[in-house]
């Protein structure tokens, strides 16, 4: 099945404005007058449905699209018959940002489930139909908590499958009514073209919805652009990102695979373009266009930021790619991949949260080792992990750097959630068991693919410690989404009275394969 062309709607001075950048398709015809045929004036319309982002406790970042140049316009209100609704004016979207915008909605009770309604006000005053959603802003007393992630959508070759009603597994999340959802990366695979069918290995096939955009790599900022639109043609993702605050970070495949400052993509890969600096920073643009989130909030005006959710959770989303070293040499005591700007972050803010759970948002695993495949160099990781077993190296010395200052300033109740490698693990860390013993005992727990190729399990690295309490993963690589048994999300709960936190790790189907319950500790 194959979807194309383009849906910028058409203005007489939107004609002008965009005719040049090829995002206006003929225009409708009135019907005639004395002066003959006019130009419809076609109301605006939000064509990838409603996001919201990075919430606080008195509001959220609402994104949306239009298809052509129109005023965001938010309404918030206590209930869906918006009695006495706020409004909040936000940017005019434009081609310049693919049609896209957010705005932050704020001055809103903390703690409470908000209803908002989201529509488009056109150059001439027109309105579009409008779309409605949810999401809680964060408490400021303590309270439940109910945290989603995980990561990896339309990967290997497996999009939207018609034939099984789409990504069902935003719908099995939804079901569970989070707070918030952490996307942990690989959000598309803009390396990852799909072909309208693919014949699986016991010779069932896979069908694939397919457009123009997802039928070549990602090069251009066009390409780019639309591996996210693809993604938003999934009925229930739409659902999902409606009704759930999302923390979004970036791993690799938003640019091209195991990418990393300075590489060049193989020869063999038959691109264009080269430079992966090249593609990322088209990357990096897309991405801040089509996601929930906004740069100016990061630190470093790009992803990493901290996200307080109450006085239970404070949410750490790291960006393990754009500071980290070449993957393919041996980087010896100078090793980066956080670099010492976001290293130093980490700590401080670890040591100055006044949370009771500080969960660390790695979209890279700690201690499984993960080779970078597209290397002829054996040597070559993509992670902090890289197979020697004894005291930290390359970039291992950074992870021990945050581990000690963890311990040294008393830090309680850190947990780590990542994907990544495409299946569902609990990792223990131990100093009993490790060559570098300068930290405390701590969890890291890994989930994934949403909609992907499974694979798995990878090999521990020994110098932190890890033990594979539990492993979810397929007995075949590359295994297809086709039956969800190999497709995973995590769910951490807290109690608001208890303080403990559960951790529980899902197929698709949302049936818990494995539970983890941790104590409060600490300050």
């Amino acid at each position: 099945m194959i979807l194309g062309g383009n849906d910028f709607g058409i203005t007489r001075r939107t004609l002008l404005r965009t005719s040049a950048l090829g995002l206006v398709a003929a225009p409708a015809l009135a019907a005639c007058s004395n002066d003959g045929p006019a130009l419809v004036r076609p109301r605006p319309n939000l064509t990838h449905g409603v996001a919201v982002g990075d919430p606080r406790a008195d509001g959220a970042l609402i994104w949306a699209r239009s298809d052509q140049p129109a005023k965001l316009i938010v309404e918030t209100a206590a209930t869906e018959s918006f009695t006495d609704a706020k409004r909040f004016t936000g940017p005019l979207l434009t081609p310049e940002s693919d049609g896209t915008g957010r705005v932050r909605v704020n001055g809103l009770p903390a703690g409470q489930q908000v209803h908002y309604r989201v529509t488009l006000e056109g150059e001439d005053g027109s309105a579009s139909q409008p779309v409605t959603g949810v999401f809680r802003t964060a408490p400021t007393g303590a309270s439940d908590i109910k945290l989603l992630w995980s990561g990896d959508v339309v990967g290997q070759g497996y999009g939207i499958n018609p034939d099984l009603g789409g990504m069902k597994i935003f719908s099995a999340m939804a079901a569970r009514d989070p707070h918030l959802f952490l996307h942990s990366g690989d959000t598309i695979y803009a390396d990852g073209p799909l072909q309208e069918s693919v014949r699986l290995p016991d010779g069932r096939i896979w069908r694939n919805v397919v457009t123009e955009a997802k039928s070549a790599v990602a090069q251009t900022l066009d390409q780019f652009r639309g591996n996210y639109a693809y993604n938003l043609t999934d009925q229930n993702y739409l659902r999902f990102n409606s009704s759930v605050a999302q923390v979004v970070q970036w791993d690799d495949h938003e640019t091209v695979n195991n990418w990393y400052p300075g590489g060049l993509v193989p020869e063999s890969k038959g691109y264009s373009e080269r430079g992966m600096d090249t593609l990322a920073t088209r990357s990096w643009r897309a991405f801040h266009e089509w996601m929930p989130l906004e740069p100016r909030e990061a630190v470093d005006g790009r992803l990493y930021r901290k996200i307080s959710y109450g006085p239970l959770l404070d949410v750490f989303v790291l960006d393990m790619r754009t500071y980290k070293d070449t993957n393919d040499i041996d980087n010896g005591p100078g090793g980066r991949i956080f670099g010492p700007a976001q290293t130093a972050w980490l700590i401080e803010g670890l040591r100055d949260s006044r949370a009771t759970w500080k969960i660390v948002a790695n979209d890279l695993p700690l201690g499984l080792v993960v080779k970078d495949g597209e290397q002829k160099d054996t040597t070559a990781f993509e992670g902090p992990a890289n197979s020697d077993p004894g005291a930290p190296s390359g970039r291992e010395t950074e992870i021990a750097r945050v581990l000690s200052a963890i311990k040294a300033n008393k830090v309680g109740g850190v947990v780590w959630l990542t994907a990544d490698v495409h299946y569902s693990a609990a990792h223990r860390y131990s100093p009993e068991r490790a060559a570098f013993t300068d930290f405390d005992e701590f969890w890291e727990f890994v989930s994934g693919p949403l909609n992907a190729g499974a694979f798995g399990p990878n090999p521990l690295d020994a110098t932190f410690g890890p033990e594979a309490v539990f492993v979810h993963a397929p007995p075949v690589q590359n295994a297809s989404p086709l039956d969800g048994s190999f497709q995973h999300f995590g769910e951490v709960l807290i109690d608001g009275k208890s303080r403990e936190l559960t951790v529980n790790l899902c197929d698709a189907t949302g049936s818990v394969l494995f539970s983890q319950r941790l104590f409060p500790q600490g300050r």
